[in-house]
């Protein structure tokens, strides 16, 4: 009965496309059926049903927001300026929701959006994420900033307010303090050192600091002792003693709880004094490579514009709801994570802070299970480096390749997933590691490898964007589009912004071939520096366009790819401008090179270089060389040296636009100590402070020049 009734679906399946091709031989048809056998019938009927289940369930991809082929467009004017093509021919973005215009009002749209839901969270070590609900956090911003203007602060009077904290609610807490009452926030680091800090408090002439730590608050008074200073409050969110209550009387300050200070506020609160969009609300002083750091002037309308761009690309694919939770561990301090943070709670979603040690990072995603995860390429390659060092076999490696090309294949036609075969099979364990439930990821801050790029996308499968932008820019001016799941450019131009490449004739970079320094001009645009009309005069033109110092190239699809970096360009002694940053990024594909720093001499006719090998790496690479030894001593071999030159220009010859770089490094130094913040070679965002770098290597450096014959 059963064999009868496959029987006559398929005979009737086959009669109906004989309709509809007008062949109406139904006998011949039934006659045909009948012949073939009971396992041929059964057969055809499970490929039929598979075949129908594969094309009801088979992924589809994502509709982008424009054509892919041409994301950008060229704007009339003759500047070669383009605008994202997702604007459809439309005017910049400065805001996306009408009732959302300054990050005051953005809070308050989160409040209503998730229903009084919870909105920041913290934990204790193996203990679950305690939430404050977005009521609560106004509440305390209310009564911190009332405390505020009780002490003297005003719009009009000593409005800024310096946060010297890592990531915690209180640091947003205090933002958010800011914002209800006009003031503007002024975030410190420690990593800027003593005599940056003690530059920023006097350039901003701050009063109130909010501090985290005792430890930050010393560190603070080293930097007034003895000085004239203009601070008179520290604000401290964790106990403190004595001994730091009389040092800081003896510098003029007083100390205070934060839990006090809300207390004084309560007893005094003040209605909220709401911003206007173009009143400023952040000073974000940028870790300059050379000099003092630069306070960048950004309003309320530079980060909603910021925000709102990136809302106005996603919320298509992947719109952002008070569901949503979002893990906050990067610096605070940096407009990338601030703007990720107004994005999250201008929908009424949740965000989750790390418990302040990097180390534990991998626990806390664990626990809290975020769906946003901003990214910056120091982590993605180090999550790559742990991936591929698993596949320690032949096999397991094959394998890893395999799956990761089939993944690819379907990201190449915009199909963006975690719940394939492979996923389930090999990337499983990838996924559960930041939580298993992220579902968008955005890495911007520095250049990453397109390789660990593609490879991280197919693995995590979630969209996942990378931007790229500046402070000056608030954070982002362009990003990669829902859909297009390519490496090796930074996307369009953002809603928020048009961008232009100018001329560097001195690097041959020119405009009419669509290569030149990339210059931004919108509403998320910086007003200047604070205090600083020479350096503001350098980066921002008449025409209202931050000039980056980076050099783009337009690709045919309308997206921007960045080439080189116009400010670390040096001469030779034949006359040759040298860009050292292309060299470098050329020699950390080596798998033995973890750090370089390239170095040329306008009276030397080559480059050299200090190497920093990689350590894990090393001492297998060396030992397949015949080589053995710590990998201090493996530094100082000669034959490792040599080795590893070796490499290195066999890897530069296969990079077509490097050939003419191929004989240039001369020699070079191998060094044990890596690059750091902490040993003052490196910005707080991992930039190379070169200046510093030369002074640090300048012994190597002549030693290297006196030993070459040229």
């Amino acid at each position: 009965m059963v064999i009868a009734e496959i029987e006559f679906a398929v005979v009737m399946q086959a009669h109906e496309l004989l309709k509809q091709l007008r062949i109406p031989e139904l006998s011949e048809v039934r006659d045909y059926f009948r012949s073939l056998s009971t396992n041929t019938l059964l057969g055809m009927g499970a490929f039929t049903a598979v075949t129908a289940y594969w094309f009801a369930t088979r992924p589809k991809a994502l509709k982008p927001p424009c054509d892919l082929c041409m994301q950008s467009v060229e704007l009339p004017g003759g500047e070669f300026a383009r605008r994202g093509a997702v604007l459809n021919g439309g005017p910049l973005l400065s805001h996306f929701y009408e009732d959302a215009k300054t990050m005051y009002e953005c809070f308050h749209r989160g409040l209503r959006e998730s229903k009084n839901g919870p909105c920041l969270g913290s934990r204790k070590p193996k203990q679950p994420y305690e939430w404050l609900s977005y009521s609560e956090v106004i509440e305390r911003a209310e009564h911190l900033g009332s405390a505020f203007l009780h002490k003297g602060h005003s719009k009009d009077r000593d409005p800024y307010i310096g946060i010297f904290s890592q990531n915690r609610p209180e640091w947003t807490i205090s933002e958010l303090a800011c914002y209800t009452y006009s003031l503007i926030s002024v975030p410190l680091y420690d990593t800027l050192g003593t005599e940056a800090i003690g530059y920023i408090l006097e350039k901003a002439c701050i009063s109130t600091v909010v501090c985290d730590v005792p430890e930050k608050a010393k560190l603070l008074l080293d930097c007034v002792s003895g000085r004239q200073h203009t601070v008179k409050t520290l604000i401290l969110i964790e106990n403190f003693d004595a001994d730091l209550v009389s040092r800081a009387q003896q510098c003029g300050i007083d100390i205070v709880s934060l839990k006090d200070t809300e207390n004084i506020g309560k007893a005094h609160r003040q209605h909220p004094v709401p911003p206007q969009p173009d009143d400023l609300a952040i000073i974000c002083f940028t870790s300059g490579t050379t000099g003092n750091p630069k306070g960048a002037m950004l309003t309320h309308r530079n980060v909603v514009s910021n925000s709102s761009a990136f809302i106005y690309v996603t919320k298509p694919s992947c719109p952002i709801g008070p569901q949503d939770v979002h893990i906050s561990y990067l610096p605070l301090a940096h407009m990338f994570e601030r703007v990720v943070q107004g994005l999250i709670l201008v929908h009424g979603a949740r965000i989750g802070y790390f418990q302040g040690d990097i180390r534990t990072l991998m626990d806390d995603l664990m626990t809290l299970k975020p769906t946003v995860f901003p990214v910056v390429p120091r982590l993605l390659n180090r999550m790559f480096d742990k991936i591929y060092g698993q596949a320690n076999s032949p096999l397991k490696r094959r394998i890893l390749e395999f799956a990761f090309r089939r993944k690819e294949n379907e990201m190449k036609s915009g199909i963006m997933r975690r719940d394939s075969v492979w996923d389930k099979i090999i990337f499983k364990k990838v996924q559960a590691s930041v939580g298993g439930h992220v579902r968008m990821m955005l890495t911007g801050a520095a250049p990453i490898s397109a390789t660990v790029l593609t490879f991280l996308r197919a693995a995590l499968g979630c969209q996942f964007y990378e931007g790229y932008g500046q402070t000056e820019c608030t954070a982002g001016s362009t990003t990669t589009l829902p859909g297009d799941w390519t490496a090796g450019h930074v996307g369009a131009p953002l809603p928020c912004n048009d961008i232009k490449l100018v001329d560097v004739a001195e690097m041959n970079y020119y405009a009419t071939k669509g290569e030149g320094e990339v210059c931004v001009r919108g509403p998320n645009v910086f007003k200047g520096y604070l205090k600083d009309p020479e350096k503001t005069k350098e980066a921002l033109d008449e025409d209202g366009w931050v000039h980056t110092g980076d050099i783009g190239r337009w690709l045919p699809n309308g997206t921007l790819q960045i080439v080189d970096r116009k400010k670390h360009i040096f001469k030779l002694a034949q006359g040759e401008y040298i860009a050292p940053e292309k060299i470098e990024n050329i020699y950390i594909r080596s798998e033995a090179v973890a750090q370089t720093f390239v170095h040329g001499d306008s009276l030397q006719a080559c480059l050299v270089a200090i190497i920093v090998p990689d350590p894990d790496f090393l001492p297998g690479w060396a030992k397949k060389r015949g080589i053995e030894g710590s990998y201090e001593e493996l530094c100082k071999n000669k034959e490792v040296k040599k080795a590893i030159m070796k490499y290195t220009n066999q890897i530069k010859k296969n990079v077509c636009f490097f050939v003419i770089f191929t004989s240039q490094v001369k020699d070079i130094v191998l060094h044990t100590e890596m690059f750091s913040v902490q040993n003052g070679l490196l910005t707080p965002t991992l930039k190379a402070k070169r200046t510093d770098l030369r002074k640090h290597f300048r012994k190597q450096i002549d030693e290297l020049y006196s030993n070459i014959k040229m």
